[in-house]
């Protein structure tokens, strides 16, 4: 009986120290493979999705022959799951650059390090071309519909009772692809209500504005008469001058705006005689909205005009003007740069 107890004693000790050399075998081997350049030579996209289950992504990875072996595929997805790392994995674009492991793998995916794509939105844009643009961006998820109603768009990210015009960011955005044409346009409607309010706070005395608001209608018609950018604060103080004396604006982007999809590309005096909202030569002061999507340095000039005395302004034909103080100047201008040659 002795007998058998010490045998049995034996079996069970050697089955535990097999065990724990298996184990140990196991754990070193798990390293070496972890720590193991990926098998390839030059840089591999992974993509993961969103809701995408790191298993999943796992056996992608292993179709397309970017493990070493069978097994450093199954040692990463066994330590994310020890390690509860494959829940932090995120979406997007991944380049893997050879002489990468599976551990800097895991890594560059829970911190979110993709490729970002890219979209721009051009200074003086108009909403419905930025909206086109994001529409047709195939990196992005669409999940508004081609003909939204502007009120509908703006109340779906979270700017309700607001029009659309004017209220996003010109600027160059670069996101993971996926990301959804609602929350690009919340960034840009973000990023455009921040830089208002830090140029409305630290605007210039004495301005004719009744609210920020105002001064960016302002600003989106700076951007859009402005061919030079020294010019932006001088535009913005004939108009400026104009609105506190009472004279009408008089600029053509309002008339064309308020035209809309009908202006074909040629403003004729009758477009100027014919009323509408927009209208700068038969209403006065600012247009009900921004005509475009100004940019910051377009802001900037809006809230800080400079202060020359011009009233007048006439293109040069090399995207400069001409600024005038009086008529009579003015009227000399435009017969020396509008009227020569006809």
């Amino acid at each position: 009986m002795k007998a058998l107890v010490k045998a049995l004693l034996r079996i069970t000790l050697l089955l535990i120290l097999l065990a724990v050399v298996t184990v140990a075998a196991l754990i070193w081997d798990g390293q070496r493979q972890l720590k193991a350049p990926l098998s390839i030579s030059e840089v591999e996209r992974v993509s993961i999705a969103r809701g995408d289950r790191f298993a999943t992504v796992i056996a992608q990875m292993q179709a397309n022959g970017v493990f070493s072996s069978a097994r450093q595929g199954h040692y990463l997805l066994l330590w994310s799951r020890i390690t509860e790392e494959n829940r932090r994995i995120k979406a997007g674009e991944f380049d893997l650059a050879p002489g990468a492991t599976p551990l800097d793998a895991l890594e560059m995916f829970i911190e979110g390090r993709s490729v970002l794509s890219e979209l721009r939105l051009p200074e003086g844009w108009k909403f419905s071309q930025a909206f086109t643009l994001i529409a047709s961006h195939e990196d992005l998820e669409h999940t508004l519909p081609d003909d939204i109603a502007p009120d509908e768009l703006m109340r779906r990210i979270g700017h309700a009772g607001q029009h659309p015009e004017g209220r996003f960011f010109p600027d160059t955005y670069r996101f993971t692809k996926g990301m959804s044409d609602v929350e690009l346009l919340r960034h840009a409607a973000k990023l455009m209500t921040q830089t208002l309010e830090a140029e409305w706070q630290a605007r210039a005395p004495d301005l004719p504005y009744a609210s920020a608001n105002e001064a960016l209608t302002m600003a989106s018609i700076v951007e859009k008469e402005t061919g030079a950018a020294v010019e932006r604060s001088r535009i913005a103080g004939v108009f400026l001058r104009r609105l506190k004396v009472g004279m009408l604006l008089q600029t053509d982007p309002t008339v064309i705006y308020g035209i809309g999809d009908a202006f074909d590309g040629n403003l004729r005096r009758v477009d100027l005689e014919r009323d509408t909202p927009y209208n700068s030569y038969t209403r006065k002061g600012l247009p009900p909205t921004p005509i475009c999507l100004p940019g910051r340095a377009a802001i900037h000039a809006a809230l800080h005009p400079e202060d020359d005395g011009s009233v007048f302004f006439v293109a040069r034909g090399d995207g400069t003007h001409q600024f005038s103080k009086t008529l009579a100047e003015h009227n000399a201008a435009v017969s020396k740069f509008q009227l020569r040659g006809r």
